[in-house]
């Protein structure tokens, strides 16, 4: 086995002395995992000692820091830039047959194990910053552990500055452990929640010389920061932003070493591989982007949030690499941070991962993950990829073939080919692809994509994407026009079509079924159908999504999916029908159909159940007071078959012949006065049987009558001639004997024309007053 070739390093890094340890790891084992303090110098020490023994593949979260590693690898090794180091990003390659350590981002790695599923051309892999879990990074980890599994002479390397190294071992076989320090010197860490960026900034810089480093969410933020320092800092103090979206010369200034003071506004990019040198301060606002994705409404979007206590140790030791440095943290030192960072794999879309597992030839439900997705997401995937026509009962379709190979999401992909690969499909997955969001309406329009794609002060990062996807996508095609990309769009986004609420307003029902709200910055004023191409998550509860992108569409174009019977009761306890036809949860036509007999009974049937009318509560009780069994939800489906309103639901029509004849005897509707007329009895839930009557129609029966097989007492309400209650009594007898006289004495003299009787056991009884010029009878 040959050996590194002794190389004098330009200077000493604490990983050096480990170098031998790593080497002998990964030959007699195949694989290793590093775990180093920032500052160790894995990243640029370690691949070039593998790449003795032949070609080094190392892998990078992000595409800045593979270029600014490879040109780090070059200075270290006096190696040339192309030749022996090189690398290869999305839309840009610098390597060579000669290369023996390529500098690539995660993704260029699952592609290249689609056609080279053994990485042949590689001895080893070398995984980069895997704390910081990106999805790609757990898609080309799982990959290529397949690869070592099959060829007994790949090596695999997995390195960090913070991470969990015994499980990353454990999947890798129980592989060796290299834990190597870092250097490090004092900080001064103060906490000043409430401070201003731009103050503490003007602080730091006041009291400190040298590079001051000032970590931000986003560009945007980097930009307002820029702005808010102007005039508060010395003329000869450069600021300087450091981003993804700027273009390789304005990172290359950020990252070259400075004779004097310096403010670097970055984001969490220079958190572990970038190195800004001579950093002497770290100003950290504690907040960076995370993008999540929301399956059940098909929203992804790109939140501001707090970042984990190690990636605050992490920013904190860019300011104690090469001497003792300053902390600021713009935050309560009583705030308690999350542990660790969280995993891209459990909160992002997964649709493009699942497509590259597919195309290597697995399956995402049953790949050997580091750390397995739900299942949920990897179904959700499935759906749209489906809808996008890239697979087609589970297998791999031509279209998801090609759209796998385009270095975009599949969404993007079948934008770009839908609308015919043009210069204007091309800038607009550009902009969506490297998160450009400029808005700036100028009245309406159509699509607010394809007005942002005609401008003409796209920055210069997103016209070169554009131009490397014009050309790896390039193709014969009809003509541009504005109803063919509209309708590219929607190919691309099918599942989140909106319709208006109001007509011209700005609340929208998506496919999903959730509410979004239209924002103030779209130009889509008009159509009632749309596709919201950008949608951010509510930020706070109750809020509904803010569509930022959309693009009009016709009615016609939706091609519904879901098509039902809905069957409802009126106000007036009728059943009606419906068809609905629906693209997922927006309805598109709606027309009155006959209902059907079945479903028009299990509506009837729950509606009494939920609110029995007073009629069937009566007959309820009836039963109950007769002891007859009574099984309400089996007598209201019988009585409910066949009906087509609540009002013809009768259930004393539905007891069988035994049954009736129980409550005719026990428990019968009504009991005849000694008057002669019929009184309704009233059977209480108390068990009670109630009969209310004016007091003169009950002379002459001397008892309450007793009913049921408890033989209760009929409870009398007894009323006065003008119908108002007198008393209340289950003992009649008593009644006439001690209460009648007392009423009587009281009620004579209101109510003259009636008679009152001091015998009213053998008086008349009557509910009509004395006739006019008929003497009054004797008291």
């Amino acid at each position: 086995r040959p050996s590194p070739k002794a190389q004098p390093m330009p200077w000493p890094l604490p990983i050096d002395p480990f170098l031998p340890e790593i080497l002998d790891a990964v030959r007699s084992r195949r694989a290793v995992v590093v775990t180093a303090a920032p500052g160790a110098g894995k990243t640029t020490r370690v691949p070039p000692v593998l790449a003795e023994d032949g070609p080094v593949l190392l892998l990078q979260p992000r595409r800045v820091a593979a270029r600014a590693i490879a040109r780090r690898i070059a200075v270290e090794r006096e190696w040339t830039l192309g030749r022996e180091v090189g690398w290869h990003v999305r839309f840009e390659r610098r390597f060579s047959d000669d290369t023996r350590v390529l500098v690539a981002t995660e993704g260029i790695l699952t592609a290249r194990l689609q056609d080279d599923p053994l990485a042949a051309a590689f001895r080893t892999i070398v995984i980069d910053e895997f704390h910081e879990r990106s999805l790609f990074a757990d898609v080309g980890l799982a990959l290529a552990r397949q690869a070592w599994l099959a060829r007994d002479d790949l090596r695999l390397v997995v390195m960090s500055a913070t991470l969990d190294a015994n499980r990353v071992a454990a999947y890798l076989g129980g592989c060796p452990i290299v834990t190597a320090p870092g250097r490090s010197f004092p900080l001064e860490v103060s906490y000043r929640p409430g401070v201003s960026i731009a103050a503490a900034i003007a602080d730091v810089v006041a009291r400190t010389r040298g590079a001051v480093l000032c970590f931000l969410p986003g560009a945007p933020e980097i930009r307002r920061a820029t702005s808010d320092l102007a005039g508060r800092l010395p003329s000869n103090v450069p600021v300087l932003p450091l981003h993804g979206g700027l273009d390789a010369d304005a990172q290359d200034a950020a990252l070259e070493p400075g004779a004097g003071t310096r403010v670097i506004l970055a984001t969490n990019l220079a958190e572990t591989t970038l190195t800004v040198p001579d950093v002497v301060a770290v100003v950290d606002t504690g907040l960076h982007k995370v993008a999540r994705y929301d399956a059940e409404r098909g929203i992804d979007s790109l939140e501001t949030e707090r970042i984990s206590q190690d990636s605050a140790d992490q920013r904190a030791g860019r300011a104690g690499r090469t001497a003792a440095g300053v902390v600021v943290r713009l935050w309560d030192a009583r705030d308690r941070l999350r542990a660790h960072r969280e995993a891209e794999i459990a909160r992002v879309d997964l649709a493009a991962a699942v497509l590259d597992v597919m195309a290597w030839g697995g399956d995402a439900r049953t790949l050997d993950w580091f750390e397995a997705p739900t299942a949920h997401a990897i179904d959700a995937a499935h759906d749209l990829l489906a809808r996008l026509g890239a697979i087609d009962a589970g297998r791999l379709t031509a279209l998801g073939a090609r759209l796998q190979r385009l270095p975009i999401h599949p969404r993007l992909g079948r934008l770009l080919l839908e609308a015919g690969a043009g210069g204007m499909a091309a800038r607009a997955c550009a902009i969506l692809s490297e998160r450009h969001f400029a808005p700036a309406r100028h009245g309406t329009t159509d699509c607010d994509l394809l007005a942002a794609a005609e401008r003409g002060d796209l920055p210069p990062h997103v016209l070169r994407v554009a131009a490397d996807l014009g050309r790896q996508a390039a193709e014969a095609g009809a003509p541009h026009t504005d109803e063919r990309f509209r309708r590219a769009v929607l190919a691309a986004y099918p599942d989140r079509v909106a319709r208006r609420r109001e007509a011209n307003g700005d609340r929208l029902l998506l496919a999903s079924g959730a509410g979004a709200r239209l924002g103030r910055d779209s130009g889509v004023t008009t159509h009632e159908f749309l596709v919201a191409v950008d949608v951010a998550g509510a930020t706070r509860p109750g809020d509904e999504a803010l569509v930022r992108m959309a693009t009009g569409i016709e009615k016609s174009w939706l091609r519904p999916n879901r098509s039902e019977i809905r069957h409802r009761i009126d106000d007036d306890g009728r059943v009606g029908a419906e068809r609905v036809t629906a693209y997922d949860a927006i309805e598109l036509n709606v027309e009155s159909v006959a209902p059907d007999p079945l479903e028009a009974s299990r509506l009837i049937e729950a509606a009494v159940l939920a609110n029995p009318d007073e009629a069937a509560l009566r007959l309820i009780r009836r039963l109950t007071f007769a002891r007859q069994p009574v099984d309400l939800p089996a007598l209201v489906h019988r009585a409910a078959q066949g009906a087509r309103s609540v009002d013809e639901v009768r259930l004393e029509h539905v007891l069988d012949a035994s049954t009736r004849r129980a409550l005719d005897r026990d428990a019968p509707v009504a009991l005849t006065l000694p008057s002669g007329r019929e009184c309704r009895l009233d059977y209480r839930d108390t068990g009670h049987v109630v009969a209310s009557a004016k007091l003169q129609e009950l002379f002459g029966l001397a008892a309450s009558p007793r009913l049921g097989p408890g033989r209760v007492p009929v409870t009398f309400e007894l009323l006065s001639p003008a119908g108002r209650p007198v008393q209340v009594t289950s003992d009649l007898e008593s009644f006439w004997r001690t209460g009648y006289p007392e009423v009587k004495k009281e009620l004579r003299a209101r109510y003259p024309r009636h008679p009152w009787p001091d015998d009213p056991w053998s008086a008349r009884p009557t509910a009509r007053p004395i006739p006019r010029n008929t003497p009054k009878p004797r008291a």
